[in-house]
């Protein structure tokens, strides 16, 4: 991947791209609630693609609103004014959002796009944060925008703030988004959800091992996840749910084995493929 550090500019394509879940375990609940976990992060080619606008009054709007959501709670409205608190900065930005990434889907979409947010104002303002900072922001809009922040597949912990940095294989995933939009809440509220798996040390962790913890909850409650899963595991045993779904993946060696199976899906799945990524496409933006 070419250094694109000096290329970003007010004209460019900004990316957000998808993540899936490689295993996802419950491990434990904090005394405030939040849950802790392991995970691993694997970046997608797939993504939302954002473009800025600057603004010479200050303000911070969203060209491109997503039915239903108030502007003033969208990620990415909340990113940027979260950025300009933290930096003291007086400037502002037109946001256009184009999307690509489903909603409610496991993908990271809307974490991905607030992420991307905080990349780019940061570098086309020059407010002069650094990555952690900018990771640790990203924690107070939700628990996944620090990875996308982060740039790197890896595993990780916590709350999702503790990382720790993988070579993940070239894989081709076939991902199936079912008929459902799984609101998280209502996932990690259930009183049946798992929360005791043992924790496994990232050192001893391998592509195929784990399992989704959040898997059996979201089967349980929509039935159209369930279907995907069992159909896609008729064909790749080890596919698994990414996130608290909806969407569910299989990997493959080579694109054309991917390529055979989604051929072979039922018209009434969307399906796609994606390749994994090295690493963010904005990695090196810092």
């Amino acid at each position: 991947m070419t250094d694109q550090r000096l290329d970003w500019n007010w004209h460019s394509d900004w990316p957000a791209p998808a993540k899936l879940n490689l295993f996802l375990h419950v491990v434990g609940r904090r005394a405030d609630g939040y849950h802790l976990l392991q995970t691993v992060f694997r970046f997608i080619d797939r993504a939302d693609t954002l473009h800025f606008a600057p603004r010479p009054d200050g303000e911070i709007q969203l060209a491109t609103p997503i039915p239903g959501v108030p502007p003033d709670s969208d990620l990415t409205v909340r990113a940027a004014r979260l950025l300009q608190q933290a930096a003291g900065c007086l400037q502002g930005a037109t946001i256009h959002l184009a999307k690509r990434l489903p909603m409610g889907g496991g993908l990271g979409g809307g974490s991905s796009d607030a992420a991307t947010v905080l990349l780019a104002l940061n570098h086309l303002w020059q407010t002069g944060l650094d990555r952690p900072a900018l990771e640790r922001l990203g924690l107070t809009l939700g628990a996944d925008v620090p990875v996308f922040v982060h740039g790197r597949n890896t595993f990780a912990e916590g709350v999702g703030e503790a990382f720790t940095d993988l070579a993940l294989p070239a894989s081709t995933y076939l991902i199936l988004h079912p008929d459902a939009h799984i609101p998280t809440a209502a996932i990690f509220g259930a009183a049946e959800l798992k929360r005791d798996t043992p924790v496994i040390a990232p050192a001893d962790w391998r592509p195929g091992v784990g399992h989704n913890d959040l898997e059996a909850v979201a089967c349980s409650r929509f039935p159209a996840v369930a279907q995907a899963l069992a159909w896609l595991r008729r064909h790749a045993p080890q596919a698994m749910m990414t996130g608290s779904g909806a969407c569910v993946f299989a990997a493959f060696a080579t694109h054309g084995e991917a390529e055979t199976v989604l051929a072979q899906c039922p018209t009434d799945f969307r399906g796609w493929l994606a390749d994994g990524l090295d690493e963010h496409p904005l990695a090196k933006i810092l």
